[in-house]
């Protein structure tokens, strides 16, 4: 049985391995430096256990935007490889929906990459549909 928490603040460290397999052209200095500015800005992060391991990440913000009302984000969604496709990414997304529930969350949006389809299947099974486009400029 695997188990669903928030990872602590003085432990989050710990979840920079799976974040160096979604941001693989990062060095782990920059993704560091990056989680500590999100750290003071009201990040959290759901950590998925096996036993003592680490094997699963959901970054997570508590949001309001005009369009969407109060909503969580899901951020840096990571299952490990060794435990793809056997329903923790599933479960996982159930946490995040009955924690942003109980936050006063009226919806869920996120982000995923255009080129990401296995992450597109993924979304579109948990219920989420496709409103827009996401665009980023380098500045």
């Amino acid at each position: 049985m695997y188990q669903y928490q928030l990872i602590p603040v003085a432990q989050m460290h710990s979840i920079i391995p799976l974040l160096q397999l979604l941001n693989k052209e990062l060095e782990v200095t920059i993704i560091q430096q990056r989680l500590d500015e999100m750290l003071t800005r009201g990040y959290e992060c759901l950590g998925v256990y096996d036993g003592d391991q680490l094997i699963g990440i959901c970054g997570l913000w508590l949001l309001t935007k005009i369009y969407a009302g109060r909503h969580i984000e899901p951020d840096n969604v990571c299952i490990h490889p060794d435990y793809r496709n056997k329903g923790v990414g599933e479960a996982m997304m159930h946490w995040v929906d009955e924690y942003a529930r109980s936050k006063g969350c009226i919806a869920s949006e996120l982000n995923a990459y255009v080129v990401n389809k296995k992450a597109h299947k993924f979304w579109l099974r948990q219920g989420y549909e496709i409103i827009g486009f996401h665009f980023i400029k380098k500045l």
